[in-house]
């Protein structure tokens, strides 16, 4: 019989005034008694309308029946059937927003906690020794992907199970993409990503580091002399966007992807760290989205007093309810409706305006109102009369989005792209101008969710079997 309680069972958590002084992760998971009591919340409905709000779709329904019953092994299986990084989804994706969004449960009351649940069961069965995937026959066709993100990683791991040689070409010395360089160690542990990659590698898919397409090969040379039958492009979007303001050359100003690239990727937070990372006392994060809460997030713990800095109202951020929810519960200051216009700098105290060459000393900013709606239906921000203030604070980071890096598109010829640097592709299939060659993630759509740039990619194994089979 169905657990009718209309409330989700709580994700247990750190203490805000603790967790904001460590780098350890934030929630720290169902218990199996509270995972049993979760899945049987689920009416099984017929008509799965949580599957149809899943970018990968997985069989959720049936995996929660497994969950109620106990078979957390046979309910990994389920999942595994449909996503190839299932610790990595129950952690970092908008549920909220996706398959919780269209739970019946959530009509009068919240819907069940499937992000949960699915974490608990990926954690359930990675924390068993003999976890290991065993790889198919091969078929003898090998494909490349390019970038080992969240889409690549997917598209690597569906044509694995297909029995194709993938390789994965990762540009930096460390595979995972933005999952190990832009999101945090509080929120996804690295040794959940790298757990995951083992997993991929068990199905037979190489990962070679340190290999920049686009200098060291180019897409003619993967597809022609080193044999490959396709190429996937899942290279993502890295490439930081400013303001353009006057003071952002300043020292003190970083973007939002150096920022937690050094964080993440290299730990600047450890005494040990080779690539460090200003400690400052006082942070403007300008921003509104999950990189924004991120980067904040950090600050913190590293000792700043934080604000974040967004040109609408707490209404209209666009970052996850819970990123939004923890960083406030950790101290985080909102300075909503606001928008910066300069950044002071200077040297020292006998000289206290340098652009090129100073130091941040504050951020100038103006206060907004909301207008009329703009073409995304929010509201239009405008700036107030006579409004202008200033923050005094010692570093800025600036999360404004990002692009993807035009090497690959400019040394690749015939790959159509979109006015701001993505490629042009097939939204089903991945398919681009060239033949052979896929893209999917954000190196098409620019900056989204790691959920839906996991299904950019198994949509694009899908088509690049069928296209090697065709051939």
């Amino acid at each position: 019989m169905a657990n009718m309680r209309l409330d989700k069972n709580p994700m247990p958590i750190q203490d805000a005034e603790i967790r904001n002084k460590n780098f350890s992760e934030v929630a720290l998971g169902y218990t199996t008694e509270q995972a049993i009591d979760e899945a049987k919340r689920c009416l099984n409905c017929k008509n799965k309308p949580c599957v149809g709000g899943c970018p990968v779709k997985i069989y959720i329904p049936e995996f929660i029946e497994k969950v109620a019953e106990g078979k957390f092994d046979e309910a990994y299986d389920i999942i595994a059937q449909s996503s190839s990084l299932p610790a990595i989804c129950g952690r970092v994706c908008p549920q909220e927003n996706q398959c919780e969004g269209k739970c019946v449960r959530g009509i009068k009351g919240e819907p069940v906690a499937i992000g949960r649940l699915e974490r608990f069961v990926a954690d359930y069965h990675n924390a068993k020794e003999n976890a290991k995937s065993t790889p198919p026959a091969p078929n003898g066709h090998k494909v490349a992907v390019i970038g080992s993100g969240p889409s690549g990683l997917t598209c690597a791991g569906e044509l694995a199970k297909k029995g194709y040689k993938v390789t994965v070409f990762e540009a930096l010395h460390i595979a995972g993409g933005v999952l190990v360089y832009g999101i945090p160690e509080f929120r996804l542990p690295k040794a959940i990503v790298s757990k995951e990659i083992d997993g991929l590698i068990d199905l037979g898919v190489e990962i070679k580091t340190n290999s920049v397409i686009g200098k060291l090969f180019d897409i003619d040379e993967l597809l022609g002399e080193m044999g490959y039958d396709a190429v996937f492009i899942g290279s993502g979007a890295g490439l930081p966007k400013f303001m353009n303001i006057k003071g952002e050359n300043c020292k003190g100003v970083y973007s939002a992807n150096e920022f937690l690239t050094r964080i993440n990727l290299m730990k600047a937070y450890t005494t040990e760290s080779d690539t460090p990372v200003q400690k400052a006392k006082r942070v403007a994060v300008v921003g509104g989205g999950n990189v924004a809460m991120d980067a904040a997030r950090c600050a913190k713990r590293l000792g700043a007093e934080v604000y974040i800095v967004y040109r609408r109202g707490m209404e209209e951020l666009p970052a996850r309810k819970e990123e939004i929810e923890h960083a406030v519960e950790e101290g985080i200051i909102f300075k909503t409706l606001t928008n910066p216009t300069e950044i002071l700098c200077y040297k020292n105290d006998n000289d206290k305006k340098d652009p090129k060459n100073g130091f941040v000393n504050a951020i100038k900013c103006v206060e907004m109102e909301l207008g009329e709606p703009d073409n995304s239906g929010r509201r239009r921000p405008v700036v107030k009369e006579n409004s202008e203030f200033t923050i005094e604070v010692d570093s800025v980071i600036m999360a404004l989005g990002t692009s993807p890096n035009p090497l690959i598109t400019s040394t690749t010829k015939g790959l159509d792209t979109q006015k701001w640097g993505g490629i042009i592709a097939d939204e089903v299939t991945g398919q681009t101008s060239r033949e052979g060659v896929f893209a999917g993630g954000d190196a098409v759509t620019g900056a989204a969710t790691v959920i839906l740039a996991m299904g950019a990619g198994k949509n694009a194994a899908e088509a690049i079997d069928k296209y090697i089979k065709s051939k």
